[in-house]
C-alpha cells in the first residue's frame, strides 16, 4: 500500500508529494478540481481552500475533508 509521507504547496493547483516508495512528484490537481462535479471537491477551486491541506492518514487531506488515494495522487504527477 502506497503512503504519502510529505506534501508541500508549490503554486496554482500543484503540490509536491513524497511517497514512502521513494518517489517524488508534482501532482497537478487543476483538472480534478475543475472537472469533478461533487460540491466538496469544487470548493477546492478556491486557492485559499486548496492550500489548506495536511498529510494525514497516509495521504493529502484538505480542511474540508476531501482526500484522494495516494495512488491517484501519484498518477497526477
Amino acid at each position: 500500500m502506497l503512503h504519502v509521507i510529505d506534501a508541500k504547496y508549490i503554486g496554482d493547483y500543484k503540490i509536491s508529494v513524497v511517497f514512502d516508495d521513494g518517489c517524488r512528484c508534482i501532482a497537478d490537481f487543476e483538472g480534478v478540481v475543475k472537472s469533478d462535479h461533487r460540491p466538496v471537491v469544487q470548493q477546492l477551486s478556491n486557492l485559499d481552500l486548496f492550500k489548506d491541506f495536511k498529510v494525514q492518514a497516509n495521504t493529502v487531506v484538505w480542511g474540508n475533508g476531501v482526500d484522494f488515494a495516494p495512488e491517484f495522487i501519484k498518477e497526477l504527477g
